[in-house]
């Protein structure tokens, strides 16, 4: 498939991906020279008449999307038998490669991430498609940590008949819906399971449901009650993890309505991480009971005698006794009796009436428009609230990094919706950011410092450099003490040390020139004039000489001068040798030997020989006068002056 032209124009350059229904090239577009993504129906599938049919509708479905956060549809075609889609080339990584990476994600970056996958899926629904394959392998991170939702290929137009097959299961095990694993009715609440599930993978690295084969998994989905994020990962908000379990909830009435809802809590949650906001709803399996009529054939024409009639109703038994009645009437006794039953009948009337026209005026009491109490003090608010005439009521104060203390940041009923004013509107009150422990940075490495911060709730700040007997990358100074106590989300500056301001030179002679550059720049020394000799000596490329005495002390920003070596010289390639005697009687000595020119000091030759090998012959090169002495067993035998003209 490399090299192949489809359509003439999109020229396919390597593979970067694959599915279970296609695999993904890397292209480019000959007519837009750009790069694309090519997805290719694998060549199984294709005499697959409904595997075919299950590509286009891919195709068709994801076309019609137009979202910054779902990759783009440019072309579809066929070719040869061959049957493909060119969507948006994205450079980046998948939310699974992230996890992988990092083990877990933070809070704030996945909830970022969250609420983009959400964005994108809301716009998906609004046009009637369901993804049903949502799980961090079809989300791309781009380099700007931007979201792409991808990958629409179990996605099609929903409408108030769509139904899973049920001899079909379509998706990711590990990220099913109970719905999608039992193979039943799947809709737009499939897709909220997948993101809960997804969510739970970020913050824990983990997912909620492992098992030996993919029915294993599918069971628990349908079965078990994952285990509560924050329990795997105590950094998790209750916000968060309140969000995640109506997101995972196994009956689809209690999950989210939709994904709206969903980012209006996880914006609230960046706001108020440990906020009690998120509502469970909870549906009763009771169903409206019908109760049977009661009929006089049951009960019998009077209740004369010690008769006892049973009354059913709907299940329950009622036992009535009918006393014997007197024979003999007594006509003062009976007019007592009608008395009591008008007077009780009067008192029943009243009270019956009461109640209804208590239940009358409750349900005619007046409305008010709610209206935004966000960032308002508790006196602001409160006036707020009288003028539509409503009273307001604290329902809590917590600590929050992001509103100031004393401010409203949370409101039910939330801004614009209607309350009677009989109900007061309950307000979450922010008592400021917490308060933390700055961390000792001094004498830490420099890429040890963010986490450090991270895990106190503190922010880094400004990085400077300093020269000072710290290592290179050392922290040297903070700006706050260590120890002191400060609002969390406080910026921290630091500085890191640049190593010392004074040191000593290195001996540059015999390296290669590149090399000695790139060591310049990280000792922080200048590289001044350059000229280049013949030497027989030292290979081309090579120091002869330097300006700056090895081992003595060197200032940064000192600037160097340097003799490189051209090579031989053609002309003469006959090399110079200095004949050192040897002392006799000896099995193995030291010699050196050391060239000295300009104060610079350089040895030529260090080994063990032994008297037999007397004279040594070492090759020599300079320029003028150069003084060589020579040492055995490192104490000084005699030095030799060479003029080289």
């Amino acid at each position: 498939m490399i090299g192949k032209v489809l359509g003439n124009r999109y020229e396919i350059l390597e593979k970067i991906g694959g599915g279970g229904m296609a695999l993904v090239y890397k292209a480019t577009c000959r007519l837009l020279n750009r790069f694309v993504a090519v997805k290719i129906l694998r060549a199984e599938f294709t005499e697959d008449e409904e595997f075919v049919k299950k590509f286009k509708r891919e195709s068709q479905a994801a076309a019609s999307l137009s979202h910054p956060n779902i990759v783009g549809i440019y072309d579809v075609g066929m070719e040869d038998n061959i049957y493909y889609i060119v969507m948006e080339y994205i450079k980046g990584q998948t939310l699974k490669d992230l996890i992988r990476q990092k083990g877990s994600i933070g809070v704030d970056f996945a909830t970022n991430i969250a609420i983009q996958i959400s964005s994108a899926l809301e716009h998906a629904h609004k046009n009637h498609i369901v993804h049903r394959d949502i799980k961090s392998h079809n989300i791309l991170i781009k380099e700007d940590n931007s979201v792409k939702v991808t990958d629409f290929g179990i996605a099609r137009a929903v409408s108030s008949s769509t139904i899973t097959n049920t001899g079909n299961v379509i998706g990711s095990v590990h990220y099913f819906s109970p719905e999608q694993a039992r193979g039943g009715y799947t809709d737009e609440k499939s897709d909220i399971y997948s993101l809960g599930v997804v969510m739970y993978e970020m913050l824990t690295g983990r997912l909620p449901f492992e098992g030996e084969s993919p029915i294993a998994v599918a069971l628990k989905h349908i079965q078990e009650e994952p285990v509560r994020p924050s329990d795997i990962n105590p950094k998790i908000p209750k916000s968060i993890n309140d969000i995640i379990l109506k997101c995972m909830d196994k009956d689809v009435n209690n999950r989210y309505n939709s994904m709206s809802e969903i980012i209006s809590d996880l914006r609230q949650s960046l706001v108020m991480p440990n906020g009690d906001f998120v509502k469970r709803n909870k549906y009763t399996n009771e169903n409206t009971q019908v109760l049977k009529s009661i009929k006089l054939d049951q009960i019998g024409p009077d209740f004369s005698g010690t008769q006892k009639s049973v009354f059913e109703n709907s299940g329950r038994q009622y036992n009535v006794v009918d006393e014997e009645a007197p024979r003999v009437e007594n006509k003062k006794k009976h007019t007592k009796m009608t008395i009591l039953a008008i007077v009780g009948g009067l008192i029943l009337a009243l009270v019956v009436g009461g109640l209804i026209l208590g239940l009358v005026n409750f349900f005619s009491v007046k409305e008010a428009v709610v209206p935004d109490l966000a960032n308002l003090t508790e006196e602001q608010a409160i006036q707020k609230l009288k003028d539509v005439g409503l009273e307001m009521e604290v329902s809590d104060r917590v600590p929050n990094k992001d509103v100031a203390a004393g401010l409203i940041i949370m409101q039910d009923p939330k801004a614009n919706q209607k309350n009677k004013i009989i109900n007061p509107v309950r307000v979450t009150i922010s008592e400021g950011p917490r308060k933390v422990v700055v961390p000792s940075l001094i004498g830490q490495s420099y890429d040890k410092v963010d986490l450090l911060l991270e895990k106190e709730g503190l922010v880094e700040g400004k990085v400077d450099q300093k020269y000072s007997e710290y290592p290179n990358a050392i922290v040297i100074e903070q700006s706050i003490v260590a120890n002191s106590q400060v609002d969390e989300g406080t910026v921290v500056d630091y500085v890191i040390s640049m190593g010392p301001e004074k040191f000593l030179m290195p001996n540059y002679i015999g390296k290669n020139i590149e090399t000695v550059k790139s060591d310049l720049i990280v000792k922080d020394l200048i590289l001044g004039n350059t000229t280049y000799e013949s030497s027989s000596l030292y290979q081309k490329d090579t120091i002869i000489t330097q300006s700056i005495i090895p081992g003595t002390e060197v200032s940064r920003k000192g600037v160097v001068d340097f003799t490189i070596s051209k090579g031989k010289d053609s002309s003469n390639n006959v090399p110079l040798l200095l004949s050192v005697p040897l002392p006799e009687g000896k099995d193995r000595m030291k010699v050196v030997v050391q060239k000295v020119q300009n104060n610079i000091i350089e040895r030529i030759h260090e080994a063990f020989h032994a008297s037999s090998e007397s004279p040594l012959e070492i090759p020599i090169s300079g320029h003028g006068k150069v003084t060589f002495e020579i040492y055995i067993d490192g104490i000084f035998d005699e030095s030799v002056e060479y003029d080289f003209k």
